[in-house]
């Protein structure tokens, strides 16, 4: 089994910035993809960023060159680094992790952008 906990999300201001961290532990293989998707109210579940094991990285057109993901695979942490954050950045954003077939997600963390 696997558990995925976040932690980071919070309130800012248009132009702010923050930083996501979403912790895994369990039987994780170590071969795995591991990433953030959020969802607004009144939306479906969108990808934001994912980054594999070995580092290469994706990310939705709304938010390449603002946010950035990254890994710690010692730690099993990945992270999401938001930066020029816009109220339509607003949203319960999960953390994901695919491996092997399986499908784990984190229980969600809130990011508000005020304008």
């Amino acid at each position: 089994q696997v558990q995925l906990v976040e932690s980071g999300g919070g309130s800012v201001q248009a132009g702010g910035s923050l930083r996501l961290s979403c912790a895994a532990s369990g039987s994780i293989f170590s071969i795995n993809v591991m990433g953030w998707y959020r969802q607004a109210p009144g939306k479906q579940r969108e990808l934001v960023a994912i980054i594999n094991n070995g580092g290469m990285t994706h990310y939705a057109d709304s938010v390449k060159g603002r946010f950035t993901i990254s890994r710690d695979n010692a730690k099993n942490t990945a992270y999401l680094q938001m930066d020029s954050l816009k109220p339509d950045d607003t949203a319960v954003y999960y953390c994901n992790l695919n491996t092997v077939g399986n499908n784990y997600w984190g229980q969600g963390t809130q990011v508000t952008v005020s304008s």
